[in-house]
């Protein structure tokens, strides 16, 4: 990831992972082609202390082979983004640009074997989006659940490294105000990165 050090903000990275949980996964395939999967991970600490993202695909997804085979991979997220016009600038010889929040974390995965490993990263994930639902999946028949967790591979994703880039003109603080008016009226993205300044001190 290209970082200008006044974009690195390494301390927002695990907000904006749990706020955005869908990921990019990144691995390659046996041609040493990039291979990519869009799935929801879940970060937590382990019980050493180091911070992992735990996820599952189908069985029927090469993505798993591949993390077992090349367990080095690359985890994207993507938070909130949008254009910025130029005309936040009282000079007009400036140019538009994109704002965003992004984390890429470097990670070492791991498969998870057996079916209570599986049922209780779904119990963490249910928990996480829709608690309601906890209560449906314990009463479904063990049949049909054991079904379901056979279909799926979960995984642990062992975080070594990650970057964090908070792109929001932080270093062009004459355009602050007129930023977050602007964006504080516009799509729901818009008001995100609004907000997302003020958490930042920038207005």
């Amino acid at each position: 990831m290209y970082l200008p050090k006044h974009f690195n903000r390494p301390e927002h990275a695990a907000a904006i992972m749990r706020a955005h949980p869908l990921a990019s996964l990144i691995t390659t395939d046996p041609a040493g082609f990039p291979f990519v999967a869009h799935l929801p991970l879940r970060l937590e600490s382990s019980q050493g202390g180091t911070e992992v993202l735990l996820g599952h695909c189908a069985r029927a997804n090469p993505l798993w082979g591949y993390l077992q085979e090349r367990p080095l991979a690359l985890a994207s997220f993507m938070g909130p983004q949008a254009y910025m016009s130029p005309k936040v600038y009282a000079d007009l010889q400036r140019v538009p640009t994109w704002s965003y929040l992004a984390v890429q974390a470097r990670v070492q995965a791991r498969l998870l074997e057996g079916e209570e490993a599986k049922d209780a990263l779904l119990k963490q994930l249910i928990a996480d989006h829709e608690p309601a639902y906890a209560a449906q999946w314990r009463a479904l028949p063990e049949d049909y659940t054991g079904r379901m967790l056979g279909a799926i591979v979960a995984f642990e994703l062992r975080i070594e490294s990650l970057d964090c880039a908070v792109k929001l003109n932080q270093h062009r603080p004459e355009a602050h105000a007129a930023m977050h008016s602007l964006w504080s009226q516009g799509t729901a993205q818009e008001r995100s990165l609004a907000g997302w300044m003020e958490t930042l001190g920038m207005v």
